[in-house]
Formats: C-alpha cells, structure tokens, sequence
C-alpha cells in the first residue's frame, strides 16, 4: 500500500478514521476484503502470493497498516512485509508489545501503523525505535511518517477537510481518486526514474502494469462498531467491485 491517512481521537464520534490506496503490480494475485476462513476475526484483504495483508482490523479494534518503502536497488528482506500486519491482526499483544518484537533485518524497508483500540503505533525500520502517536491526523507513503511528499500534503488536507463530513464517504474517495500529475519541479528525488516519478506522484496511480489496486475507507465508532468499505481497481484503473463490511461492537 503506498498511501495511508489516520486519524486518531480526533473526531468525537470516530476515533479511528483511515483513508487508504494499495499500490501493487496487476499481476500479483489479490484477494478483496473479507473475513478471513483460518482467522474469522480478521477483516481485511489479501496477498495471495504471500499470504499477508496491507491492511486490516481485528477483534477489539486492532488495526494494522503497511507501506514500503522505496529504495530502489537496495538488497530485499526474506520476509514479506505484509506478515507483520497479519500476525499482529490474529494475535492479541499490544501494539507497543507487537512493536517490539519486530526483527526489522528479515524484511525490506517498511513503515506499519499499529492500533489496539488503545494506542495507536508507528514502527518502521528505518527509524530508531518504534513510537506512540499522539492525537492527531498523520499520513504515510513510502518514505517516513508524515514526510511532506506533495502528494501526502495534499491528501491530509483533503483528508482533514472530510473527516467533519463523516458518516458521509464521498469526499474521502474523491480524494483517494485524485490522478493528478505533481509538476516536475515538486517531485520527490527518490531515485526511480522521471517518468516513474511522475507517476507515483498521484494519489491514485496509474500506469500499464502498476498502480492503484484497492481504496480503502475504515471508520471505527466509539461504541466498537465500524464499517470497512473497499473498492478494487483492475487494469487502466477498471472499477472491479465495492465490497462493504461491518464491524460490530463488542458484546
């Protein structure tokens, strides 16, 4: 997933409002979101490939979201990076105690959002440790938390703009569905190639064998309840299906 928007304990009646686009090759296969057969408290997508997910939520309001992050070049992890929000979705330690544990050398450059129905959490393993989030609206792509990437600055403020708007949905997929080229002179140096620049410059990315797979609406009520609202994209960004989960609260 190359883009995430959280905001946490910021609206009175939403304390976990994420906005998200999964970015992938077409050709890597996918499953929707839905409950998961061998874990039915997962709710999320998945990587049929490697078995993992981008993101999710769990029993008790465990959420979990991953980015990688762009080096091209660099050598890869031996472990997918989308292990680390399964385990943490099907297990039960605090996202502190998740945190620590991570062997951040098995896998390549990743930024994870960690959330307990407590806490929410940022690990990555290109900073020093992980670290608790304060209230507040953040956003990720693919480099560290909250860097001002045109793309990520423009997103949390249309995110920021929409979250008022809630329950309605509309805006927050408007945004996600921004194709908008960064001109060149704003554009990050991330060491792929112009024309790759410009293309992830978008929100929604679009290009003949890579781009936006899934939008991902997750809004969590103070009572536990949610309500998880993905929509699939295939090639030339086709619409391939909408599907709409609900979370109910705990008993």
């Amino acid at each position: 997933m190359c883009l995430i928007l959280v905001a946490w304990r910021v609206h009175a009646d939403y304390p976990l409002v994420v906005a998200a686009n999964r970015d992938e090759f077409f050709r890597r296969p996918t499953a929707a979101a839905a409950r998961w057969a061998d874990a039915q408290q997962v709710i999320a997508g998945r990587d049929l490939e490697a078995g993992g997910t981008w993101l999710g939520i769990g029993e008790g309001g465990r959420f979990a979201a991953v980015t990688n992050v762009r080096e091209p070049g660099k050598p890869q992890g031996v472990r997918s990076r989308g292990e680390l929000t399964a385990a943490f979705l099907t297990g039960r330690q605090s996202a502190a105690g998740y945190a620590a544990t991570i062997d951040g050398a098995a896998y390549s450059g990743f930024n994870l959002l960690l959330g307990d129905g407590h806490e929410l959490w940022y690990a990555s393993n290109r900073i020093d440790a992980p670290r608790a989030l304060a209230p507040g609206i953040y956003g990720v792509s693919n480099h560290l938390l909250d860097t001002p990437w045109p793309k990520l600055a423009t997103a949390r403020q249309r995110f920021a703009e929409a979250l008022p708007q809630l329950p309605a949905e509309a805006a927050f997929f408007d945004l996600l569905a921004d194709d908008e080229i960064v001109p060149d002179e704003h554009l990050p140096a991330t060491g792929v190639s112009l024309e790759w620049e410009r293309r992830l410059s978008a929100i929604f990315v679009r290009s003949p064998d890579y781009g936006t797979r899934a939008s991902t609406l997750l809004v969590c009520h103070a009572n536990g309840s949610g309500l998880l609202v993905e929509r699939t994209f295939g090639l030339e960004a086709s619409g391939a299906g909408e599907v709409r989960l609900a979370i109910p609260s705990p008993r």
